[in-house]
């Protein structure tokens, strides 16, 4: 059977549909901020209002060219969809940086950093990444319903813009359940609803609910209702981009700093599991093995820390106040939950720790947060299958006769999903490597580093955004080159999807008739 590019285009295209729209209402609230006085000029009105309509050609171009689809959606078909759904809305999401870009007052006189269409898609697939990476030297240099944009695109990655695509566009039928289980990160999420349609909603209406939750408690908390939600979106999304430019750290206030801890680290878990907490079965979510050994992962690693830089005297010693075991303390957690949930929100230069403490965050940064859930990294759930067979292997040594079976809790991995996650973490340290060393080529005449080469990689394929050294917690990626940036941006989609639905578009037998 030959794979059906016009299903493919008719989905792709209700889909960019449904992204123009979105754009479209910060269109309306670009007009609110510019009736009130909060912006000097109507450039990014007028740049949104472009970019709604361009994307709403695209989309209905797609859908002109291409077909309906039946009750049925390949395989090949889904790969595909999801594969282009984030190449191509990161090429419609990077239209209003753009279009503000050229249209603003001071285009001919001051230089931005969105005058470059490289930098544009570099900023929105970190954002649909929800990797958070930036190359803005000074976020405050765009209006607020950019920013607004920004905060949104991950807040629309944080479970994937194809999730709510199968939750409100029936159309997929029993396909559905291919792009749904290609989408979500990290193994298939169990235990929510039996039809996938009714799972995705399930699964939209707590992201949602959180949502408020967390908008309402940074509120009361003292943050502004614009930054409560910017906020909100890019913590639950797990994506990291802020409205200052220095992050948290900006926010003086330690009851703000443990409202996001606290959301950070729900965003982290397997959604499923919110799910069952509705349905009261306490028991199952308390003995859950990943979510115990994310916790607990969590805990050591702020244990560490906080020894760490109590040794050297202070996390940072800019106050009084920082030098204290509290903020020590506060610092370590935030830091621990943030990179480990591949958040990426900082309340501290980091970079300018100890090397414990700096090994640790990079070991972090591996690991990611739980399977199901908005955050990127490998999961916790792949590191514990590949402990508990590296722990069978040494017992198979000196017990050669004994075979035991690979458990999660009670229930035994198959040989299938032994060889995943394997091949999936080999896949990783490949790609990790293969990132490093591009960069390292592709930026010698900027004198990049081994540090900043190998924590580029590392926090842009597991969707972290920031790393160390000139990708540290107080730097940005705006200086590299573009071709650079094209690679960091690969490393994002590869690690969002997961690696295998990109590679798998780049095998000759993917395109060949069955």
């Amino acid at each position: 059977m030959s794979l059906d590019l016009r299903v493919v285009s008719h989905l792709l295209g209700l889909l960019m549909l449904v992204f123009s729209s979105l754009i479209l209402a910060l269109a309306g609230f670009a007009y609110f901020d510019h009736l009130v006085g909060m912006t000097a000029n109507s450039a990014d009105l007028r740049a949104l209002l472009v970019a709604a309509a361009g994307g709403a050609f695209l989309g209905f171009a797609l859908l002109a060219a291409g077909k309906k689809p039946g009750s049925y959606l390949g395989q090949r078909e889904a790969l595909l969809l999801v594969a282009l759904s984030w190449l191509v809305g990161a090429g419609v999401g990077a239209l209003p940086y753009r279009l503000w870009s050229v249209m603003r007052p001071d285009a001919a006189t001051t230089p931005h950093s969105f005058d470059s269409s490289i930098n544009c898609y570099f900023e929105s697939i970190s954002g649909l990444t929800t990797t958070g990476a930036t190359i803005l030297p000074v976020i405050s240099s765009i209006p607020r319903s950019l920013l607004l944009w920004r905060a949104t695109t991950h807040w629309l990655g944080g479970l994937g813009i194809v999730v709510l695509f199968v939750a409100v566009l029936p159309i997929l039928g029993v396909g559905g359940r291919r792009v749904y289980r290609i989408e979500s990160p990290g193994p298939t999420p169990e235990g929510v609803r039996p039809r996938i349609q009714d799972a995705a909603r399930a699964l939209w209406f707590i992201y949602m609910g959180l949502t408020l939750i967390e908008v309402l408690a940074l509120r009361l908390a003292g943050m502004g209702w614009f930054d409560s939600v910017c906020h909100t979106f890019a913590t639950l999304g797990t994506g990291g981009f802020s409205t200052l430019d220095s992050s948290i750290a900006g926010f003086h206030s330690t009851l703000i700093h443990v409202v996001i801890i606290v959301f950070m680290i729900l965003a982290g878990i397997n959604f499923s599991l919110f799910h069952q907490l509705l349905h009261k079965q306490w028991r199952t979510v308390v003995k859950d093995p990943e979510l115990r050994a994310y916790l607990a992962i969590m805990v050591v690693g702020t244990v560490i820390i906080t020894v760490s830089l109590l040794q050297r005297g202070a996390a940072t010693p800019d106050s009084e106040e920082a030098m204290g075991v509290g903020r020590v303390v506060r610092d370590s957690l935030f830091q621990v939950v943030s990179i480990q949930t591949t958040t990426g929100f900082c309340t501290a230069d980091f970079d300018t720790w100890g090397f414990v403490a700096k090994t640790t965050l990079l070991m972090l940064m591996f690991c990611g947060a739980c399977a199901g859930s908005t955050g990127g990294g490998i999961k916790v759930v792949r590191i514990l299958i590949a402990v508990k067979i590296l722990v069978a292997e040494i017992e198979h040594v000196y017990r050669r006769t004994v075979v035991r079976s690979v458990k999660i809790g009670k229930s035994a991995i198959d040989s299938e999903l032994k060889i995943n996650t394997l091949v999936y973490l080999v896949s990783i340290a490949g790609l990790f490597a293969a990132g490093t060393a591009a960069l390292m080529v592709l930026e010698a005449d900027r004198n990049i580093d081994i540090t900043t080469a190998a924590t580029a990689s590392v926090a842009t394929l597991n969707n972290i955004g920031p790393g160390l050294a000139r990708v540290g917690a107080t730097q940005n990626y705006e200086w590299f080159s573009g071709a650079g940036k094209i690679v960091l941006s690969i490393l994002m989609v590869l690690g969002r999807l997961e690696v295998f639905t990109i590679v798998a578009l780049l095998t000759p037998r993917f395109w060949r008739s069955e």
